[in-house]
């Protein structure tokens, strides 16, 4: 079987799928690996990195012949185009947001695997790449928003005063949450933290953050480690807890995301104004529209005073470690799903059937199905 990887052609994305390390992995399976040339030159890859770990580096007519093709961001309509009939695909496919691109892929009968849909189970974790960007996401995240911030994150005693620790608000403790809190906690700020889901309140203390509890609402319907269902009253709630908090922040990241929906706004206008002048918000959720109503995707701008940094790709501004953990997560998969003769014929296995999107001219996915042709409601 021949691998293809191209390079990635989305804005702002520096990343690739394969590093010339796991290119020596699947060469000694006996996998044939096609690198499109100057691939991996974002990531800090060259081309000789990639043709001494035994890849045939090559125009994009070659990557295209390839059996399966390996990338990162959503297939565009036009590689679709380009792709082998009766090929296969794996990248980040977010299939319910992009019916055109089924169709697409249905055209072809090219078998698709989700990235973003790798189940949330202990076997898969090697495969999770949402969790492996998302821990480099909320790194970066308050990197990036101690760079813009003022003030320092430490409390430091001189001679010429004391300088008070930075306070920093983090809505969400999932995997990108939480890394946010022991990075900004590991920097010396004080972390106080909401979340929709009260379990992950023990470990938002176990990394030196207080949990902000939101009293007296409902329970909070959740699936692998996302909520799927926010009530109003839990929203509103919430809302109020946090507008006297938000006050005081100098930094708040915002993490907040529902599989399958917009992200809910838990930052409005009234309460950016109710910050303090030179405070920032960085949006981690601005590429699926967003915690604070007024940010702006890919984009820092500065309104009412408040610095609101909307970087819809957090990843790729560490493309190296990025690529590396891309790379052995999605080798994983592929080899999973895959061996020399092709697709291992497993289609009811929990991982294979999580991952599948289309197979054989056909959407098989069944909660981009339910996203996409929701059961007609009884009259």
């Amino acid at each position: 079987m021949k691998i293809g990887v191209l390079k990635e052609t989305k804005e702002f994305e520096r990343r690739v799928a394969l590093s010339p390390d796991v290119v020596k992995l699947l060469k000694k399976k006996e996998f044939d690996v096609v690198i499109e040339t100057g691939a991996g030159e974002g990531s800090y890859f060259s081309d000789q990195d990639y043709l001494n770990a035994g890849a045939i580096v090559s125009g994009v007519a070659e990557v295209f012949a390839s059996d399966v093709l390996l990338k990162v961001n959503i297939p565009t309509l036009e590689e679709i185009a380009q792709m082998k009939q009766g090929s296969a695909c794996i990248s980040y496919m977010y299939a319910y947001q992009h019916p055109e691109i089924i169709e697409a892929l249905n055209r072809k009968s090219i078998s698709s695997f989700s990235m973003d849909a790798v189940p949330r189970i202990s076997r898969a974790q090697k495969m999770d790449a949402l969790s492996s960007q998302a821990n480099l996401a909320g790194y970066k995240a308050v990197i990036l928003g101690s760079n813009y911030l003022g003030k320092i994150f430490p409390l430091m005693m001189t001679a010429s005063g004391t300088i008070t620790p930075a306070k920093v608000l983090i809505f969400g403790a999932g995997v990108a949450g939480l890394q946010a809190i022991a990075t900004a906690k590991r920097l010396g700020a004080i972390v106080e933290v909401s979340d929709v889901r009260p379990e992950t309140k023990e470990q938002v203390e176990s990394l030196g953050g207080r949990f902000l509890t939101v009293e007296g609402a409902g329970v909070v319907k959740t699936e692998g480690g996302y909520a799927r269902e926010v009530s109003a009253e839990f929203l509103e709630k919430q809302q109020q807890l946090i507008k006297d908090k938000i006050k005081d922040a100098d930094l708040v990241i915002t993490t907040a995301l529902v599989m399958g929906r917009k992200s809910p706004i838990l930052v409005t206008e009234e309460m950016v104004k109710s910050m303090k002048t030179g405070s920032v918000i960085v949006d981690m959720a601005v590429d699926s529209g967003g915690n604070c109503a007024i940010s702006e995707k890919d984009k820092t701008v500065v309104k009412h005073g408040v610095t609101l940094v909307g970087e819809s790709n957090l990843p790729s501004l560490l493309p190296l470690n990025a690529s590396q953990l891309y790379a052995t997560n999605i080798s994983t998969l592929f080899l999973h799903l895959f061996n020399s003769f092709g697709l291992i014929p497993n289609l009811e296995e929990e991982i294979t059937k999580g991952v599948m999107i289309t197979h054989e001219g056909q959407l098989v996915h069944e909660f981009t199905k339910s996203i996409l042709n929701p059961p007609a409601k009884n009259s």
